[in-house]
């Protein structure tokens, strides 16, 4: 087989273990929970942690490919996330788990800095498309098969095994990426924009923490106010850092092009809409309806399966009639799937929802592979990898920051259902475990209400509570996923795509996923 397959192979085992990763905690979120004493804070860490560090990591690993070439930088994020991954399964506290998952982020941000430039040093012409198609194909596979994975692993052996599933995966993508993948580099050199690191990891961090933490503080305390504006410094400095460096680790003359905008924001908007509502969605099916790990990885198939059958397609259409109106209509999708959910209530069952995952799942499936596409072709391919990196850190702080700040508004809404909830456990002639606002959408989003007696009211009563903040950030992701969407069809025009040639392309500076 030729050694482009075999590269083309490598990247898809590499970002279907990402990838997996991500959904398979989903549904191990609850026995992470109950096996660590963790609060809701330490749960949303868990996914932010990852993500965090992956996007301010993300176009530092390129410049390390620019510097020592992308199959070695790609391998070291294998061989870190691999290790990092076990250390993840063996934590034994929420802090050791998170402090882990920060470090799997940084190995991620290797592997996805060098993924793509990969796949378009080895590939050109039609194969190209093939190629990026097949991509988007795996992405879906493994959205696809991650909660069912995850719960069955969960379910039958601990929820330690989400982790450690990934060092055999991780050994093989190391020994097949050493064996059959070529060696390239940028065409000139690069540097650590260490300047701009700190800056943007640094903001990115404050502003994070300050909206997981925002609503037990307090929105007007002295350590939220100062992250706030920490946040906003640093990232005001990030970008006079960019704005003066000779080599920017953030090209900031590519926001000049509408149609780079709008990938990017199609980017920040996907994740922050659909993918940090992974979270909330997760908690309600396992914590307050009451399945299992296992059975609620199956009650995601609608919207997995979708994403992962319509991928491929999309791969193929959007390059012949062009990304604009997948990305856009995608978008629109993953909107009204997301208001579509909100028909469920206190007294229905999964399936309420379930119109809603169907249409959502469609629309993951058209955007991603499309995005993928648009993430190089905005500009000339020596500065592609730079492109697609940026692309690629949009979606992660699209996740970090759609997760906290989604958990921002959740927490608000749900403690302010405490004195609803505590008149109905008084009418069940019971007393409530957590009547203290900052406890309560704890108490709520684990479901500790089922564990206190009363019957079917207050069973309604805590899915009612639960469900008004539910419903407000399904609103919100449904608004933002449609407002981008109109702006992505206003953005992205056919005259922003630079022309390609078909045969030996001039490789790009370094790319990622």
């Amino acid at each position: 087989m030729d050694r482009k397959w075999w590269t083309l192979l490598a990247v898809c085992v590499g970002t279907f273990m990402l990838l997996l990763d991500v959904t398979i905690v989903n549904t191990a979120l609850p026995y992470i929970e109950r096996s660590l004493g963790a609060s809701f804070t330490d749960l949303q860490w868990v996914i932010d942690a990852y993500a965090l560090s992956l996007a301010a990591l993300l176009l530092t690993g390129g410049s390390l490919a620019d510097l020592l070439g992308r199959r070695r930088i790609f391998v070291a994020g294998l061989v870190v996330f691999t290790a990092a991954s076990l250390a993840c399964g063996l934590a034994e506290s929420p802090l050791m788990l998170n402090l882990s998952r920060a470090v799997q982020g940084t190995g991620a941000a290797f592997m996805f800095a060098t993924s793509l430039a990969l796949l378009a040093s080895a590939f050109h012409g039609p194969d190209r498309g093939t190629a990026f198609g097949l991509w988007g194909a795996t992405t879906g596979a493994a959205v696809a098969i991650g909660p069912l994975v995850g719960g069955a692993l969960t379910q039958a052996f601990g929820w330690e095994f989400i982790f450690f599933v990934n060092v055999p995966i991780g050994i093989g993508a190391i020994a097949l990426t050493l064996a059959k993948v070529d060696e390239s580099h940028a065409p000139a050199g690069g540097r650590i924009d260490w300047a701009g690191l700190v800056t943007f990891s640094g903001g990115l961090f404050c502003l994070i923490f300050a909206l997981i933490r925002g609503n037990a503080e307090g929105w007007s305390s002295a350590l939220i106010v100062g992250l706030l504006v920490a946040a906003l410094i640093l990232l005001v400095a990030f970008v006079l850092v960019e704005a003066r460096s000779a080599q920017p680790m953030l090209d900031l003359s590519l926001f000049k092009s509408p149609t780079f905008n709008g990938a990017s924001l199609a980017a920040f908007a996907l994740s922050a809409s659909m993918f940090a509502m992974f979270l909330y969605l997760t908690l309600y099916i396992q914590n307050s309806l009451g399945y299992s790990a296992l059975e609620a990885g199956l009650r995601f198939l609608p919207t997995t399966l979708l994403a992962f059958f319509i991928a491929p397609i999309s791969g193929k259409l959007a390059d012949r009639y062009g990304v604009r109106w997948f990305i856009a209509g995608g978008l629109v999708l993953v909107g009204l799937g997301l208001l579509l959910m909100r028909d469920i209530g206190p007294g229905d069952d999964w399936t309420a929802m379930l119109a809603g995952f169907m249409v959502a799942g469609g629309g993951i499936g058209a955007v991603n592979p499309a995005l993928a596409t648009a993430a190089i072709s905005v500009v000339e391919p020596q500065r592609a990898g730079m492109a697609s990196g940026i692309n690629s850190t949009f979606r992660q702080v699209g996740i970090a920051t759609g997760t906290a700040a989604l958990g921002a508004v959740f927490t608000h809404i749900v403690n302010g259902q405490a004195p609803v909830f505590a008149e109905a456990v008084r009418r069940a002639g019971i007393e409530a475990a957590a009547d203290r606002a900052g406890q309560f959408s704890d108490f709520i989003s684990f479901g500790l209400y089922r564990r206190i007696g009363g019957g079917e009211q207050v069973l309604v009563a805590g899915r009612e509570a639960y469900l008004e903040g539910l419903h407000a950030i399904l609103l919100y992701g449904g608004i933002l996923a449609l407002v981008s969407a109109a702006l992505c069809a206003w953005l992205i025009r056919p005259s922003g795509f630079a022309p390609r040639p078909q045969a030996a392309a001039p490789e790009p500076e370094a790319a990622a996923v």
